[in-house]
């Protein structure tokens, strides 16, 4: 399997949690998506009332310079402690 397979694969994977992951760790997760994904950070930061997503731009902003399949591999093994720590059956 690719690594780009283990990222998609692993985006799926993230949806079976059966318990909320903190803030922190969603932060975390949608940073290393979003580096993965897009690469760095080249949007406007949102506003000052804009929390949500002041936060979310900082914590992908925190990711710059970091190459994709690093990004991904990262969040892959991002999504699988999280399997183990939210995923009870």
């Amino acid at each position: 399997m690719t690594s780009e397979q283990k990222f998609l694969e692993a985006q799926e994977l993230v949806k079976t949690l059966t318990e909320r992951p903190t803030d922190e760790e969603f932060l975390e997760l949608y940073s290393l998506f979003k580096q993965g994904t897009f690469g760095d950070n080249t949007t406007d930061k949102p506003g000052f009332l804009d929390l949500k997503g002041k936060y979310k731009w900082e914590y992908w902003n925190k990711k710059k310079g970091m190459a994709k399949e690093t990004a991904q591999e990262q969040y892959v093994a991002f999504v699988q402690t999280l399997l183990e720590k939210y995923a009870h059956t």
